[in-house]
């Protein structure tokens, strides 16, 4: 199926395993591919960001990720897409599609993409770098990167996340990025997915902001996005 606009951004109609093939591809060219996650409240922000809103343009495989985007694209591209794709479940699924795929991690308080990594290689990947989220001097950062030339970098930096990608996608070296969110605290345990009940009905996104306080400010996010929906479909 062609690529769908929703809001005024692009949205790969994929499954997880529509979604699988098309990183399988991403990895057999020698060239970076980013790959975007969008829920509701990348969508909103992307509105008036207009870096955010072009690293979504620019990126080569955008996913459904949150019942709300689901809901978006039933109700303005009369779509109904299969499933959600998040950042957890991409990881992870990747890492049991191939085996021993080349993985840098990027992202999480100091300690934090030490102690994914563990996970990453005791789920198969392998490791070949990582380091915390806290830097203000990039260029030493983005050397390592590249020469460690990683099949799949994980990119957990919350809002700077795409934008970081995007801006550094011609140095990168890696064949596919992906800002994964907080992927990193449930791989390192320092964060616990909701119940299996939660995530199969949607709802995963609604537990954790409801059970972190540093989430509220977030709400108001997701209420403008189904605002701007309702609005577009008149």
């Amino acid at each position: 199926m062609e690529r769908l606009t929703l809001l005024g951004l692009p949205l790969d109609p994929v499954d997880m395993e529509g979604a699988l093939g098309r990183i399988g591809r991403f990895l057999e060219e020698p060239r970076t591919h980013q790959v975007v996650t969008l829920n509701p409240e990348i969508a909103v922000r992307a509105q008036g960001d207009e870096a955010l809103r072009r690293a979504i343009l620019e990126a080569e495989l955008v996913t459904p990720d949150g019942v709300g985007v689901l809901w978006a694209a039933r109700r303005l591209c009369r779509v109904e897409l299969k499933e959600r794709v998040t950042g957890i479940d991409l990881t992870l699924a990747l890492l049991r599609r191939f085996p021993g795929i080349r993985v840098y991690l990027l992202g999480g308080r100091p300690g934090v993409a030490e102690r994914a990594a563990q996970e990453v290689a005791r789920l198969g990947g392998e490791v070949v770098g990582f380091h915390h989220g806290y830097f203000r001097e990039e260029g030493h950062l983005l050397e390592e990167i590249q020469k460690k030339a990683p099949d799949l970098l994980l990119v957990g930096m919350g809002e700077r996340q795409e934008v970081f990608i995007h801006r550094h996608k011609a140095r990168l070296g890696a064949r596919v990025a992906i800002g994964v969110g907080g992927t990193l605290d449930v791989l390192a345990g320092e964060a616990k997915r909701p119940p299996l009940w939660a995530q199969r009905m949607g709802l995963e996104w609604l537990l954790r902001v409801g059970l972190d306080p540093k989430r509220w400010r977030r709400v108001p996010r997701l209420f403008r996005f189904a605002y701007m929906v309702l609005r577009e479909k008149g």
